[in-house]
């Protein structure tokens, strides 16, 4: 399969990622137990979609602490601990991945700044934790003890259970029509823009399907599909609602705001 490095990973760090992958399969079959990556970007995590099926050993399952995380880990399972449970698909909450949620919030909400994303995302990478160490959820008792500041805002940390973290994204509904439902249909549909301005980004390896890299403006596009453009954001295509009297598709996506 041929690859394409212009998203951003040179040749060696994608075998480097591959040998990693496939050295964790290894180990979970040999030793039969679950093993776990770091967290993956999307980008690495089609690199282990497009692995050979006959190079692992194990399958695997990702998961980023809740439905729509971006940024999961993999957990690599031998055969022989599904059968242990008795099914053959195990649940992300029975594997014990090894990650923690830490709720983040000022101290007095009457003085807090107008924090963003990456103001937070900042503040804990100054404390020293590696991006890959950190999803969507961040984790770490390192974060509840020693983040104390966000920009000049006080805050406070605190761990808490995975299973109380409920995330619903915000979402807006967006119609209307297209001539297929192509990927390089409905991104113009999605952002607002034209279809030659954005047919680059498919071409330039920016855009994934269910976390896989898409790379054919005519991929066709399912319902449900969650397509995630880097640098501009993700929609979930819903469906069609029939056709117009010019013979378009009237179409509805979920665009993530």
């Amino acid at each position: 399969m041929a690859k394409n490095y212009s998203n951003g990973n040179s040749e060696k760090e994608v075998h480097l990622l591959e040998r990693r992958l496939i050295d964790l399969s290894r180990v979970a079959y040999q030793r039969d137990i679950i093993t776990f990556t770091d967290f993956l970007n999307l980008n690495e995590q089609n690199i282990l979609h497009t692995l050979p099926k006959d190079s692992l050993y194990t399958g695997y399952i990702l998961f980023g602490g809740y439905a729509s995380a971006e940024r999961q880990m993999a957990a690599f399972i031998p055969e022989a601990l599904s059968l242990r449970y008795g099914k053959k698909n195990l649940l992300p909450e029975e594997l014990g991945y090894p990650f923690q949620a830490v709720e983040i919030c000022p101290r007095n909400i009457r003085f807090a700044e107008d924090l963003t994303h990456r103001d937070f995302l900042g503040a804990i990478l100054n404390l020293g934790i590696e991006r890959s160490r950190t999803g969507d959820i961040l984790l770490a008792e390192l974060v509840s003890r020693e983040l104390s500041n966000v920009r000049h805002t006080p805050v406070k940390c605190r761990l808490t259970e995975l299973e109380g973290v409920e995330y619903v994204p915000r979402t807006e509904a967006v119609r209307g029509t297209v001539s297929s439902v192509r990927l390089d249909s409905l991104l113009p549909l999605a952002f607002s823009s034209s279809r030659s301005r954005l047919s680059g980004l498919i071409e330039g390896a920016k855009v994934f399907v269910n976390g896989k890299l898409i790379t054919s403006n005519g991929y066709q596009v399912k319902e449900t599909d969650l397509i995630s453009v880097r640098g501009m954001g993700k929609f979930r295509y819903i469906g069609t609602g029939g056709k117009t009297k010019k013979n378009r598709l009237s179409v509805e996506i979920e665009r993530y705001i």
